[in-house]
């Protein structure tokens, strides 16, 4: 599932319409073979994710679950085994590393946004930016998000652009979307 965006409903306002239409709160969506469900919170779902088990692992490293299972609201963009596997060889083994935990919790963190953003709110907020949204992430940082065809692209600080594969995984405290790349942070 990608989040759809249709440029010319953009802009004449109405491109929230069509994600809210597209992506109901409803839906049941499976992520990495396990049905993710919005009774859960973000760490209860992402743990049954089998293409997230090395996020669960560098959540649990950085000391992050009691901050995820917390109320919120976040939006989690949440790269996939095989995006920390594209890293440059050793960085997932060096992050995970006690010495590194300071460093692996800006880059966690850098994954997430205060509030509540699901598609209808990121193609909301791409709209009202003419075509380019600026996030706060919690780390302090800014991402990008824009739209590019029928998907959204989010950008961190260093240039780098991760796609939105599976967007609307609600959870009780927040959304995840779904990204293939990590997110650096300055």
């Amino acid at each position: 599932m990608r989040i759809r965006f249709n440029a010319r409903l953009a802009a004449i306002g109405l491109s929230a319409a069509l994600s809210a239409a597209a992506f109901p709160a409803f839906a049941q969506v499976m992520v990495g073979g396990a049905p993710m469900l919005a009774s859960k919170d973000i760490v209860d779902n992402a743990v049954n994710s089998k293409d997230h088990t090395t996020l669960v692992a560098a959540v649990k490293a950085a000391g992050l679950v009691d901050t995820l299972k917390s109320a919120g609201p976040f939006t989690v963009f949440a790269p996939t085994n095989a995006a920390f596997g594209a890293l440059p060889a050793g960085t997932v083994d060096t992050l995970l590393k006690p010495e590194n935990k300071p460093t692996l919790t800006k880059v966690l963190t850098y994954h997430v946004v205060a509030g509540k953003y699901d598609a209808a709110a990121l193609t909301k907020l791409i709209a009202d930016g003419k075509g380019m949204a600026s996030l706060k992430t919690v780390a302090g940082g800014t991402l990008t998000a824009k739209a590019s065809g029928s998907a959204v692209m989010v950008t961190d600080e260093k240039g780098g652009t991760a796609t939105v594969t599976i967007a609307d995984v609600y959870q009780s405290n927040g959304v995840i979307h779904v990204v293939d790349k990590v997110l650096l942070p300055n």
